[in-house]
């Protein structure tokens, strides 16, 4: 079964030009062309992953990408045409799980729908499907990708699960911001080493008792980080 893609972009010719590149690499296509738009068909159709374009008429991208995290975790790839490192962290505080600068290449592009669609789906390569990891009060169940916090349900995006599998199951194994970006993405992206400071705080900000005092998601200064070895595993 084919991947659907929602791309929200107001340029005719962009827009048109993704969908055609897509639907050629074997992915169903769905579009929009304002973030109202984009709302009203995010709802009725549940695409598998969505292209977002930043500046939006109607609805703006950011505001597109708080509607759909409330209710969903599906990937987003932000797209922006301001090489603005601020316009790119607060998407990824939104909950986008890339971005991406105009203007780029098809290639690419579809190199970073491959990795975020890769880590959604796949999980963990060293897991058993039916693993269950606890760490104090905090439960990854590997096979139904469901996290818990003191029997509550975390929500998380397809990052900040990969971020957290890749550090739990090396716990006390240092990573440096670019090795996660390689682990989790699985593609080296060098100058994007910065995502990972955000992915990391909002992900502190779901699973950690206290943000301000981690003891899941620790800083190993002038490296990046590791997921505390105080913890000891039970499956």
């Amino acid at each position: 079964m084919k991947d659907v893609i929602l791309i929200v972009e107001d340029e005719t010719n962009i827009r048109a030009n993704i969908a055609e590149f897509l639907q050629a690499e074997d992915f169903d296509t769905l579009q929009a062309k304002d973030g109202e738009e984009a709302i009203t068909i995010f709802e009725e159709k549940k695409p598998d992953l969505v292209i977002l374009d930043l500046m939006l008429p109607k609805v703006d991208g950011l505001e597109v990408c708080k509607h759909i995290r409330r209710d969903s975790d599906v990937p987003i790839i932000m797209v922006t045409a301001r090489d603005e490192e601020i316009d790119k962290l607060l998407g990824l505080e939104l909950g986008a799980d890339d971005y991406i600068t105009k203007p780029f290449s098809l290639r690419e592009l579809k190199a970073r729908i491959k990795a975020v669609l890769r880590r959604t789906k796949s999980g963990s390569a060293k897991a058993a499907a039916d693993e269950i990891l606890t760490f104090g009060t905090l439960e990854i169940d590997l096979g139904r990708r469901e996290v818990k916090q003191q029997g509550k349900i975390v929500d998380l995006t397809p990052s900040e699960y990969a971020i957290l599998i890749t550090l739990c199951q090396n716990i006390g194994r240092p990573y440096s911001r670019l090795q996660l970006l390689n682990a989790t993405l699985g593609e080296s992206y060098a100058g994007y080493e910065r995502a990972i400071d955000t992915h990391v705080s909002n992900l502190r900000k779901k699973i950690e008792p206290n943000p301000q005092k981690p003891v899941y998601i620790l800083t190993v200064y002038g490296l990046g980080y590791k997921f505390g070895d105080h913890y000891e595993t039970n499956q």
